[in-house]
């Protein structure tokens, strides 16, 4: 039996057409799962007692222990604790932004000695994970100007490490035309008068994505928030307030506390992103139509 040559290429077109789309859904299953199964296990852990959590049985709690939020909650002062994260990560944020949208306008729009350097500097940071390198200096520096023990030290400190933001809002401001500065430039704006009441206002898309980026590494941290919190075991936000619930007073190891714990805190973030992703996707969508 003959097949049409034109019937057998529509058919290999097909079959490629076929295993091209289930190669990208199985791709996407494995996102999915690697990204929503270790929170499934966080939110189901944390209702199992703490023998069953280690022995790793079942998927799901033999008997749902309600009480480990309560003892959680109460052991880890959270609403203290909860408090301390929610100043820190605004402070971060508001000082992010800030701190972006200033370096970023002035990369996007102006020529000076070392720009080259500066922005291969950044870029360092963005591509090599320095990490513990850089906590010993920041301590130092922070601790030279008195800003060690409290939160608005360990703030500057996060706001100093997101070299990314910086990268975003310059390439979003590349993508506004020049014109508008050399137009406000003439009519005798300042400089500092066309970041703000030219550029700012254009750039609030993506200011809200740095927003969001910023409020959320602040929540999350954990290993510099433990060493700045140190002097002042007060200013510890809810991430290190939560691995200290993995120890009871007798020392023994809590984890079905600890991940209750953690379930408890994945909420304000949650709830976050849930009435602000509109603005974040608008703001990544925005930035990328415009460049």
């Amino acid at each position: 039996m003959c097949i049409d040559s034109t019937t057998e290429s529509r058919c290999v077109s097909v079959i490629k057409k076929f295993l091209g789309i289930a190669a990208i859904v199985l791709f996407m299953a494995a996102i999915v799962l690697f990204t929503v199964y270790p929170v499934i296990y966080t939110l189901l852990g944390s209702f199992k007692t703490n023998m069953e959590l280690q022995a790793g049985g079942s998927f799901f709690p033999e008997k749902w222990m309600f009480s480990n939020y309560v003892k959680a909650f109460k052991e880890a002062q959270f609403i203290d604790y909860t408090w301390n994260s929610v100043v820190l990560s605004a402070l971060t944020m508001v000082a992010s932004v800030l701190t972006s949208s200033m370096a970023g306008f002035i990369i996007a729009r102006y020529e000076f000695a070392g720009k080259k350097a500066l922005v291969a500097a950044y870029l360092s940071v963005m591509f090599i994970a320095l990490g513990p390198i850089t906590l010993y200096p920041q301590y130092l520096l922070m601790n030279a100007v008195g800003l060690t023990g409290n939160l608005l030290g360990l703030a500057l400190v996060l706001t100093g490490g997101q070299a990314s933001n910086i990268f975003l809002v310059t390439g979003f401001i590349k993508s506004v035309p020049k014109e508008l500065d050399e137009s406000a430039l003439m009519d005798g704006a300042s400089h500092f008068r066309i970041y703000c009441s030219i550029m700012l206002p254009l750039i609030r898309p993506i200011l809200g994505v740095v927003a969001l980026f910023s409020f959320r590494l602040a929540w999350n941290d954990y290993i510099t928030a433990l060493v700045f919190s140190i002097p002042n075991p007060a200013i510890k936000p809810l991430t290190v307030a939560v691995v200290g619930l993995r120890y009871s007073a007798n020392a023994a190891a809590e984890w079905h506390i600890m991940t209750a714990g953690a379930a408890i805190a994945l909420i304000p973030i949650l709830l976050v992103y849930i009435f602000t992703n509109r603005q974040f996707i608008s703001g990544l969508t925005s930035g990328a139509v415009k460049g």
